[in-house]
């Protein structure tokens, strides 16, 4: 009786044993084999001046200490430029700087050489010119009676076939008096000064122009030349809509300049504000591919 007791409870060892081994054996979960992730690509930053469609050629983003004289070139003088302005055109620091990546053009009012204001007009002339293209800025226009901004250009043959037989292209005009309007033209022979040929835009919200930085800019090919706001057309020129020669086939500089008076634009009153200031973002060419 003693011996099969004994045996009776060996094999009850036995038995809990093998259940203890197996329930072991079912908790022992395996550690999967790591796999290292995929690592996701770094995406190039998209460079300054990107435009699908287009290459940059040519840029000023106004982020030295000072103006490039490798880009610009002041014109000085006082002289009307032909519209009776009632600046003069200094190279002075005051008249013109960068402030916080920006380039100002700044008009005072102060006298020099018999003109009561002092202002700045820069050109790209024997430093930067091309032939078509896209030519734009970001500009935050001044406002005022008698103010007058403009970012624009001239055939780089003035010097020999004057103006406007040489060509002007306009690509963005402002009179202060006009807060909320600006003009793209074109002027040429037969079709140059009152007679230019261009349209005005306005912003459809009728917001000042002078609120906030907007882009202007054109499309410039050999027989069409198209004007833009914020990448918004608003006018377009061919041969056929100028009363004398297309003088669009050749180099082009570019001019920005912050007038003062002026057949056009009249002349500032006592609502009119100073210091004004022209403020440039960056100007931008391309050409295509």
């Amino acid at each position: 009786m003693v011996a099969a007791t004994r045996r009776f409870i060996g094999l009850i060892v036995l038995l809990l044993g093998l259940l203890s081994m197996a329930a072991c054996s079912a908790l022992v979960v395996p550690t999967p084999t790591a796999v290292p992730p995929t690592p996701s690509p770094i995406p190039s930053p998209t460079p300054i001046g990107y435009r699908e469609g287009w290459i940059l050629t040519w840029q000023d983003e106004f982020d030295g200490p000072e103006i490039d004289a490798a880009n610009w070139t002041h014109e000085i003088g006082g002289n009307g430029w032909g519209n009776a302005e009632d600046q003069f055109y200094t190279a002075e620091p005051e008249n013109s700087f960068i402030e916080n990546g920006n380039l100002v053009i700044q008009a005072l009012e102060q006298r020099k050489q018999g003109k009561p204001y002092t202002s700045a007009r820069l050109i790209t002339k024997d430093k930067f010119s091309q032939t078509y293209g896209r030519f734009e800025a970001r500009l935050q226009i001044p406002k005022g009676q008698g103010i007058w901004p403009a970012f624009w250009m001239l055939g780089e043959d003035i010097s020999t076939a004057g103006w406007p037989e040489s060509g002007e292209i306009d690509i963005m005009e402002n009179i202060g008096k006009e807060p909320t309007m600006i003009h793209g033209t074109v002027h040429g022979p037969g079709y140059s000064g009152a007679r230019g040929v261009g349209a005005s835009y306005s912003l459809p919200d009728g917001r000042p122009f002078a609120d906030d930085f907007h882009v202007f800019a054109i499309e410039w090919e050999p027989e069409e030349i198209r004007w833009y706001v914020d990448d918004v057309l608003f006018n377009t020129v061919t041969p056929s809509d100028v009363a004398g020669d297309w003088v669009y086939d050749h180099p082009f500089f570019i001019l920005l300049n912050l007038a003062v008076g002026g057949q056009w634009p009249g002349y500032p009153d006592a609502t009119t504000q100073f210091p004004q200031r022209l403020v440039v973002d960056y100007v931008r060419v391309y050409e295509r591919p």
